[in-house]
């Protein structure tokens, strides 16, 4: 069963929530689990005030008391600012994420009317289809660019014919020391600088090893796909200024037929989803600076808190305070019995509590790492403009056991990514060029949108230069830029604040790092 573009990025973006939410939950579970383990050393340190009122002599009693309550007194004073800090991270954790819900909701309006002027522009389309196709110059442009399409593709494969050979037939000689000696030092060649013993010595193993003879051959199985690869490009560059002549065709047909007012919708929409993109980075960038601020506090990583906690445990830590203690259990009165227990059950809290933090605090990396592994491919998804109401994908357990699967980590973002794009199709009708049809691997007729697989950059109405993409949402085939492809393995979602994945956070298109995986969900 199938499942169409806006309805699996909902689905993404569902999961987004879910994650979020809960990240949002346990970091409050932290925070408070951090202010109990805080009270709990207070309690402790008021049973040992006790037990010293009932064994230790007045001036002892004083100075172990001045100690404790000072450290006691600090801990609390830090905690009342600890709990402020947490609150107001929350607050702004909150506020930015409500701004970001209110831009999704802008741009699934936004998509929304894309999709009904897309359907009165591919109507249109359809409608004079026939009559596009049977124009006498159209005729003629189309056969010179299938003519340039199959010579492009035909360059393309003797250049990875050449690429194969360089690498299976160059691997004898690059495995030979002595010859790749020779060849690093440029031996025969004006580069070679070698003089007196050196060069007579580099003379007698060029002599044993055939080196003037085999140098030539392994210079031509270097140079050949160089060259092979620039006469592809150059017939590339002619296929695609073809293709963008044969769409500027159709385009000024669609135009005298009424076109062009939905064109300029669809290309306004589109530019009003690419600033919208470009918001929602942005506001993730800086709910994910929020969430480790918040994260931070909830830890208990503020260095005033950690100063605090440990100063009181460090009271309580002390040798006369254990003495106190062991004297206490090995003389036991009713009085002792009652306060000996209660600092064993509250030291048992605290282990309890500090257990169940650790836990905690593995659960939110886990969480985070998930979130920003799905903000990639969310990322992705929109750049390719997979979420196109024409995009569809034949799995729908992309976003059933599959987005499970992943969110447990049994399967990497990468490997999640790769089956999307395997899935992903393109409606039919989607076609531009009234019966051109691409032969090259890389066929711009098959979908509308993006290198790779999309139509020509100024197809109908885009006007950008050939083989020429620009950052932003929807593009290429009716209005806009282009939004690139990615062949999959890295992801390049722009990140600021020196967040893993590289980049900035203008919302610009720009490679970066890569992927994260991380461990169980």
């Amino acid at each position: 069963m199938s499942i169409r573009g806006p309805q699996a990025l909902a689905s993404l973006e569902e999961a987004m929530r879910d994650i979020r939410r809960e990240e949002d939950e346990i970091s409050r579970r932290v925070a408070r689990t951090s202010e109990r383990i805080t009270k709990l050393r207070e309690a402790e340190a008021e049973y040992f005030r006790q037990l010293a009122k009932l064994r230790l002599d007045p001036k002892i009693q004083a100075e172990l008391d001045g100690e404790i309550t000072a450290a006691e007194r600090k801990a609390r004073d830090v905690l009342k600012g600890h709990a402020r800090d947490v609150t107001k991270a929350e607050t702004s954790l909150k506020a930015i994420e409500d701004n970001r819900s209110k831009l999704l909701e802008h741009r699934s309006a936004a998509l929304r009317l894309l999709e009904d002027k897309l359907e009165n522009l591919t109507a249109l389309t359809a409608k004079l289809a026939q009559q596009i196709a049977s124009d006498p110059q159209f005729i003629a442009k189309r056969q010179e660019t299938e003519e340039l399409d199959h010579i492009a593709e035909e360059a393309l494969k003797k250049t990875e014919q050449a690429e194969a050979d360089r690498e299976a037939k160059g691997k004898p000689y690059r495995d030979d020391p002595l010859f790749i000696y020779l060849w690093d030092a440029g031996y025969g060649t004006s580069t070679y600088k070698a003089s007196g013993l050196i060069r007579y010595l580099d003379g007698l193993v060029a002599r044993l090893i055939g080196f003037t003879k085999a140098r030539p051959n392994y210079h031509m199985l270097n140079e050949l796909p160089l060259r092979l690869r620039e006469h592809a490009e150059l017939q590339e560059e002619n296929v695609r200024a073809a293709e963008a002549e044969l769409a500027a065709l159709e385009i000024a047909a669609i135009d005298a037929a009424g076109g062009a007012p939905l064109r300029d919708a669809v290309e306004t929409t589109q530019a009003e989803i690419t600033k919208l993109d470009e918001q929602i980075v942005a506001l993730e960038d800086q709910r994910d600076a929020a969430a480790n601020a918040l994260r931070s506090l909830a830890e208990g990583e503020d260095p005033e808190f950690v100063r605090a906690a440990t100063d009181l445990a460090a009271a309580l830590a002390r040798e006369d305070i254990r003495t106190l203690l062991a004297e206490a259990r090995r003389t036991r009165t009713a009085q002792d019995d009652t306060i000996v227990g209660q600092i064993d059950e509250t030291r048992t809290r605290l282990g309890e509590e500090e257990t169940e933090s650790k836990e905690q605090r593995a659960r939110l990396k886990t969480l985070a790492e998930r979130r920003r592994e799905l903000e990639d491919i969310q990322w992705e998804f929109k750049k390719q403009h997979f979420d196109d109401p024409g995009s569809s994908f034949s799995q729908d357990r992309l976003v059933g056991d599959m987005l499970t699967e992943f969110l447990k980590g049994g399967i990497s973002a990468a490997a999640y990514w790769d089956q999307w794009r395997k899935s992903q199709n393109w409606a039919p009708g989607s076609e531009w060029g009234s019966g051109y049809k691409s032969t090259r691997r890389a066929g711009t007729n098959k979908s509308p949108w993006g290198n790779g697989g999309g139509w020509p950059d100024n197809s109908f109405g885009g006007g950008a230069a050939p083989r020429k993409p620009t950052p932003g949402g929807f593009g290429g085939a009716w209005g806009g830029g282009l939004g690139g492809g990615s062949a999959g393995g890295g992801f390049s979602r722009p990140r600021g604040g020196g967040s893993a994945g590289g980049g900035l956070s203008s919302g610009n298109r720009k490679s970066s790092s890569g992927f994260k995986t991380g461990g169980r969900f």
